[in-house]
């Protein structure tokens, strides 16, 4: 049997290379030029606004009329224009997607995606569902 002198790797120690939550956030939020509500509301119907909260959410908290729902799993395949699974909206790279969700997070993560896609107009809506409805915004009941 062979004994080993070296301790096993700590697991709370972060592996080499990788970023925190808060790094990669940061990171998203550097190549967005993100709107407030009222900045979003302006921009309608021009501007293709996505809300990609789940059901959950927009069954409690509520909807925006004008918003496009494509719920997170699945908004890639939706907006890229190459993919054969794409919206009818998804029409070239030039779209402007402002990316919904309930506090302003998931969607800024959402938004660098679509524009590692190529669609560098995309961004998000700071403060997310919570900022519209708290900007007396035009709000419906959900799902």
């Amino acid at each position: 049997m062979v004994t080993s002198s070296a301790s096993p790797a700590d697991p709370t120690r972060p592996p080499p290379g990788s970023r925190s939550i808060e790094r990669i956030l940061l990171d998203a939020r550097s190549h967005l030029d993100r709107l407030g509500p009222l900045e979003t509301f302006a921009r309608l119907p021009t501007a293709l606004l996505v809300d990609i909260r789940p059901v959950a959410q927009r069954a409690e908290f509520g909807a925006v009329p004008q918003a496009l729902t494509i719920e997170r799993n699945v908004l890639e395949w939706r907006l890229d224009p190459r993919s054969a699974h794409r919206i009818p909206q998804a029409t070239g790279y030039d779209l402007t997607v402002i990316v919904m969700c309930q506090e302003g997070y998931t969607s800024s993560l959402a938004a660098a995606s679509l524009q590692d896609l190529g669609l560098a107009r995309a961004t998000d809506l700071a403060g997310g569902f919570r900022a519209w409805r708290l900007a007396g915004l035009p709000t419906e009941a959900g799902p």
